[in-house]
């Protein structure tokens, strides 16, 4: 049979289409083989030299790439010299992107080094000489024995913290209580403390006892950053307890299974063993490179269609702050420089009183001006700092499915927080938005055990991004937030927009750190969602600046414009503060119908829950009683250093909108809700040291129209606002207390003088010694005629009236035999 040409053209064509392929190239122990050419029998020792080959095979256009480069690594723990990196040359393409993926098994790649050579120290201790990385120290500050981390020997457990006795601002001291055996100062020595949303660790130049306290002394920078900057400071509090620490890295902390400690001047690394662990055969790792995978194009040759699917990334450090220290501002960006303003206000927010310009934490990977990289069923664990970082410029690049579990720091990152070249506070827009991370999806991760270093990092950070999708993912045990999503703390319209955060499954946070939520918003963000995630579960801190203030939502300062609809918590606990405009809140919390909302991990992905480990021993949720009787903030001030307009300046900017005010004298009195106001007294004592601020939410006493025999409730009242202090004598105090208690019972001529008053609601508020007392009536009505009331054809009430006088009298600036003041008339 007669075959044309053309057709024979054709069946080769066809042949030549069938056979072109994916270029294969292999990573694996080959035991120095210096002939390794990347073929499966002799595979390259490094995945630097695989991506060098890749990057040849682009640059010549080699056929065999036409649908892509796969780099395949063969089982194993590999440790990089360096951080191995991706740039525009090995960019790959939609029909050719570049596969880096396991072989088969588990590969790791390792930006730690072995410790061997241990001998016992003693009955529990082992000793082994400090390792060495290009014959020279390692200063490192984490440990992991046999896949378990190790505690950096320090004086108090992470549930077991003592708190300071105060903080010396001038001299940039803190003093703490001698609550140590046989304390001595050491070289080395660190200082962490805890400081509402943040914690601070410092290093130690010296400390100095003195009897029963111990005044510590700082190194530069981190000693004048600690005490200038305002937010978050030292907290002083005697209602709930002054800031809580812990001294870290001496030999005499050494004193706990799983601690250990690297004496720099003697070259030795001690480590007090877990029950079964036998040291001569554990594998003991100790992290060297800070980074071990940067991807990392420019905005012209962005690095693009690479994927990276089932590798392991382990053991990375953070060095910073052995030099710097390290004082955190939020999510876990460090202060370079912070403080508070003389004169408050910048162009873009009249009321702001500090200044702050911050660094980033270091990552496991980074990428930066990439697009269309996807990482994909990956593992992220026994990191320092954070786990994965879009840093800037990522434009479609996708993170799903992966594992992020024993993470000092935050999990992932998305997006510019702030240069460290731009303040904080301000609007961020840029004139070239490809420096924006861009439709970014962070989807069906599982993320469990972060921030469990700097416990002021979140589960997903996200700065100033537009259109970013972070949904489906699974948070659990975090010290801090699950979800933060914008930066700036502004209203003015930014380069944030159409972000969504939806069907996230976030549980089990705010382990230590408080001021907290599941998700948590700042800044305007047009176009932004919220929507039909469940939040649920949020630890009892044993630290909390204000104990109460825990939310499953948080809207802080600027928000704006953004939708937040259909997302389940078991209690209606959420704070819009200072929000600015366009915020929808539709549909939010226990009426939502929890099992509609599909939440968490989808189906594909439920096998990572197997790493979720239950809640640790010794652990609790909070349960939420809503507080809904009027809450009072009240501040002295005899300076005269604060006035009326700047003190309701202030409020508004808490988010305290048209903020009620009374006044007597040199004390103001505010009227608001329980969550703001603990939102602004905690505000008032950082910005205001010289002016005592109370805050009045102990009701220890309640009458109402309950108590009538005939009831005579209106919807309509006013009230009256009166102060007065109990005399400075414990026993007094404690029988005041008790005839309140029984006073219906032992008195109940009083609560029927209130009833012929029609008085709708008595409140009595304590304050250490002072009183606030509120009583409601119905509007228009004459309060001294009414009052009156209380005492006619009832002489039961005069004689507890005058028995009451006796534990009472005025507050500071009363004249003699002055007690009861009016507040509001």
């Amino acid at each position: 049979m007669k075959i044309s040409k053309k057709i024979v053209w054709l069946i080769g064509m066809l042949c030549v289409a069938v056979s072109v392929s994916a270029a294969d190239i292999y990573v694996g122990k080959n035991d120095g083989n210096i002939r390794s050419d990347g073929s499966i029998e002799n595979p390259y020792s490094s995945l630097e030299d695989a991506i060098r080959h890749a990057r040849e095979l682009r640059r010549l256009n080699d056929p065999s790439i036409s649908e892509g480069i796969n780099i395949w690594v063969k089982p194993g723990i590999y440790f990089p010299e360096q951080t191995i990196r991706l740039r525009p040359e090995d960019t790959g393409t939609a029909a050719s992107p570049t596969r880096i993926r396991p072989l088969d098994g588990k590969v790791v790649f390792s930006g730690g080094r072995s410790i061997g050579g241990w001998k016992k120290h003693g009955k529990h201790i082992y000793v082994a000489d400090a390792p060495k990385v290009g014959g020279k120290r390692v200063n490192f500050r984490q440990l992991w024995v046999n896949n378990s981390k190790a505690i950096r020997a320090e004086s108090h457990g992470d549930m077991e913290l003592p708190r300071i006795l105060n903080w010396n601002f001038e001299k940039q001291t803190a003093i703490i209580p001698n609550v140590f055996k046989d304390f001595k100062f050491v070289e080395g020595m660190e200082f962490f403390i805890h400081q509402w949303w943040a914690i601070a660790q410092l290093r130690v130049k010296d400390a100095v006892v003195h009897k029963d306290s111990i005044e510590v002394y700082f190194y530069q920078p981190e000693s004048k950053i600690q005490s200038e900057h305002p937010w978050p400071k030292p907290w002083l509090s005697k209602e709930s307890g002054n800031s809580a620490f812990r001294l870290v890295n001496a030999l005499q902390f050494l004193d706990t299974p799983g601690e250990w400690f690297l004496d720099e001047d003697e070259g030795k690394v001690y480590y007090y063993k877990r029950e079964g662990e036998d040291l001569v055969h554990a594998d003991v790792i100790f992290p060297y490179l800070e980074t071990i995978l940067a991807i990392d194009g420019t905005f012209e040759d962005p690095v693009a269609h690479v994927q990276v699917e089932g590798l392991s990334f382990e053991h990375t450090a953070w060095f910073r702050p052995n030099t710097h220290g390290h004082v955190a501002l939020q999510a876990g960006m460090y202060f370079h420089e912070a403080y508070k303003l003389d004169k408050p206000g910048t162009p873009d927010k009249k009321g702001l009183e500090n200044q702050a310009w911050v660094g980033r934490p270091t990552s496991a990977v980074v990428l930066k001006n990439t697009q269309h990289v996807h990482f994909e069923h990956c593992t992220f664990s026994h990191l320092a700092a954070t786990g994965f970082d879009f840093c800037a410029g990522n434009y479609r690049d996708r993170l799903e499915g992966n594992i992020f579990h024993d993470i000092g720091g935050n999990a992932v990152l998305i997006g510019t927080f702030s240069d460290d070249q731009v303040e904080a506070h301000l609007p961020y827009n840029p004139k070239d938005a490809r420096v924006l991370s861009r439709e970014v999806v962070v989807r069906n991760n599982l993320i469990h055990n972060t921030a469990n270093e700097d416990w002021g990092a979140v589960g997903i950070g996200a700065g100033f991004v537009q259109g970013v999708d972070i949904s489906h993912n699974d948070i659990s045990d975090i010290a801090y937030s699950g979800i933060s999503l914008g930066w700036g703390w502004t209203p003015t319209v930014n380069s944030m927009k159409n972000n969504t955060v939806e069907r996230n499954r976030i549980t089990r946070y705010g382990k230590f750190m408080y001021d907290v939520a599941g998700v948590y918003t700042l800044s305007a963000q047009p176009g932004t969602k919220i929507r039909w995630n469940e939040i649920d579960s949020i630890y009892v801190s044993p630290y909390a600046h204000i104990p109460d203030h825990w939310f499953y939502l948080y809207t802080d300062e600027g928000s704006a414009y953004m939708d937040v609809s259909h997302n389940w918590f078991p209690e209606n606990k959420i704070l819009k503060n200072a929000n600015g405009p366009g915020v929808v809140w539709k549909n939010n919390g226990p009426e939502t119908d929890k099992e509609a909302l599909n939440a968490g991990l989808e189906e594909p992905f439920h096998d990572l829950l197997q790493w979720k480990k239950p809640v640790g021993e010794g652990y609790t949720f909070n349960q939420h009683v809503p507080f809904t009787k009027p809450v009072f903030v009240q501040v002295y001030n005899p300076q005269q250093s604060l006035s009326k307009d700047a003190f309701v300046a202030f409020a508004e900017g808490q988010g305290i909108e048209q903020p009620q005010v009374y006044q007597w004298g040199d004390y103001m009195l505010l009227m608001t809700d329980d969550e703001r106001g603990k939102k602004l007294t905690s505000a008032m004592l950082a910005s205001f040291p010289t002016v005592v601020v109370k805050m009045f939410n102990d009701v220890f006493y309640t009458f109402d129209q309950q108590h009538c025999d005939v009831t005579k409730k209106v919807d309509d009242v006013d009230f009256v606002l009166l102060t007065a202090q109990l005399v400075d004598d414990e026993a007094k105090q404690q029988e005041y207390f008790r005839y309140h208690e029984k006073q219906f019972e032992e008195w109940p001529e009083v609560a029927a003088g209130f009833c012929h008053a029609r008085f709708q609601e008595v409140l009595l508020y304590r304050n250490g010694r002072q009183l606030l007392l509120y009583i409601s009536f119905p509007k228009g009505k004459d309060f001294t005629a009414i009052d009156a009331l209380t005492t006619k054809d009832n002489p039961k009430v005069e004689q507890w009236n005058q028995l009451m006088g006796t534990y009472q009298e005025g507050i500071p600036g009363t004249v003699t035999n002055e007690t009861w003041i009016f507040y509001k008339r």
